[in-house]
């Protein structure tokens, strides 16, 4: 089971500011391994302890977040993102640059995080919005363009997203579908947060 971040887990600015740079190429250099582009405008990076605590490390510094309270708040808000044992968690972006390809895409897409999926030959693992985002899609005639899924595998299905000789990241939306084999360094990557056996990275 993958732990909470706790306030112990989060460097004060002064602190975090002294190893930022070391520590920001790691995350990054971790994160390509993490990041599947799924046709031309769409991209799933998957989260794990690391993109989490970058992120809270990243918005306290932005923010100059001081106060153990405020700290708080940020870590309940992106502990709900990690991936537990047998899960994947991603944060899907739909990447459009233009207001006009806004307009014309995010309707399109409503119930675009109910229809991906991590394909094992002829199964597929579902993806399912994290519950807090589930109760903010409230509007059914467009979608956000950051959506926050996970994919919960059996333990057959764990064991077969290791041993298949491919594995593909699909999108089966009426409106979108495309398919991504993912490369063995990113199953491998992977593999850790399905087994639970992910290192973070160390910080400070």
């Amino acid at each position: 089971m993958t732990d909470a971040l706790t306030l112990a887990d989060v460097l004060d600015l002064r602190a975090y500011e002294r190893v930022r740079e070391e520590y920001r190429a790691q995350v990054i250099a971790r994160k390509r391994l993490r990041r599947v582009a799924l046709g031309p405008i769409m991209t799933l990076v998957f989260e794990s302890v690391d993109t989490v605590r970058f992120q809270i490390q990243e918005m306290a510094r932005v923010e100059k977040i001081l106060t153990d309270e405020a700290i708080q708040v940020e870590l309940d808000i992106y502990n709900r993102l990690l991936p537990q044992v047998g899960e994947l968690s991603a944060t899907l972006f739909i990447e459009l640059t233009s207001e006009a390809s806004l307009r014309e895409w995010l309707p399109e897409l409503v119930g675009i995080e109910r229809a991906l999926g991590v394909e094992l030959g002829d199964d597929v693992v579902p993806s399912a919005p994290e519950e807090t985002h589930a109760a903010a899609l409230v509007r059914d005639t467009i979608t956000p363009a950051v959506h926050y899924v996970r994919f919960s595998f059996t333990p057959a299905q764990v064991a077969a997203f290791a041993a298949l000789d491919e594995v593909a990241l699909v999108a089966r939306h009426p409106e979108y579908e495309e398919r991504t084999v993912l490369s063995d360094p990113v199953r491998e990557e992977l593999l850790g947060d399905l087994r639970g056996t992910t290192k973070p990275l160390p910080i400070g």
